[in-house]
């Protein structure tokens, strides 16, 4: 093969690859592709009671699914502070750091499981970068609830529940 007609093959390669459309086992699209816009995000204790410490009751942002299979998610903590010095002080970059969340990355979705996992390639948390998350997924009409597996927080095992509304 010509270097030229193997560069030209190499390139369609390339392509087809990375427009790889998501699709679940039966062939039909995924349900989550998308954009969708938080709507909450609670805390829920083992004894039921729901709390909104992390990003506070009115938080705004986006999950976005796309059909390649690469997803982003970005949250900003309701009455995020703002700053008054340029540059910032040491106490305002902690303040901005704390109340803002994001990472993006591809993900898989099993319908039949009802999860979703989150393969993280980048994050405004260095420790997630390269890990995995694993969210529990309920899709009612227009809107996403994203459960997260168990965490240690105050002593004892808590989830977030994040819901989203799709954007049309």
């Amino acid at each position: 093969m010509k270097p030229r007609s193997m560069a030209v093959a190499l390139l369609l390669l390339g392509l087809a690859v990375s427009t790889k459309v998501v699709a679940q086992a039966s062939g039909e699209p995924v349900k989550v592709v998308g954009t969708w816009k938080l709507v909450s995000i609670e805390t829920l204790r083992p004894n039921g009671e729901i709390v909104y410490d992390w990003m506070g009751r009115n938080p705004s942002g986006l999950i976005i699914y796309d059909q390649t299979g690469h997803m982003s998610v970005q949250f900003m903590r309701d009455q995020r502070p703002t700053t008054a010095s340029d540059p910032m002080t040491p106490e305002e970059i902690k303040a901005a750091y704390d109340g803002y969340y994001a990472y993006f990355g591809t993900y898989e979705f099993n319908e039949k499981e009802g999860v979703v996992r989150h393969n993280i390639q980048a994050s405004l948390q260095p420790s997630e970068v390269g890990k995995s998350k694993t969210r529990y997924v309920k899709l009612a009409g227009d809107r996403l609830v994203l459960t997260t597996t168990p965490f240690q927080e105050a002593g004892e095992q808590r989830r977030n529940r994040v819901t989203f509304e799709r954007v049309k």
